[in-house]
């Protein structure tokens, strides 16, 4: 995935992870990891998803803050 990762514009594969895990519907660390891996993300898109996903997770689906 890293040759593929190097012709998306800045940001698309975490986009793509992101769609990935809501199509799964299943919002948890193993999941998240998951995603990390198989989009290749950096370690702060991945601390991004796992932040976004578990906070929303905790809030009833809705992000903290909102």
């Amino acid at each position: 995935m890293a040759d593929a990762k190097s012709i998306f514009p800045k940001g698309e594969a975490l986009r793509s992870a992101v769609r990935w895990i809501s199509r799964m519907h299943d919002y948890n660390l193993k999941t998240l990891e998951e995603a990390a891996k198989r989009y290749d993300l950096s370690p702060v898109e991945e601390e991004f998803i796992v932040r976004h996903f578990l906070r929303t997770n905790m809030k009833g689906g809705v992000p903290e803050g909102r």
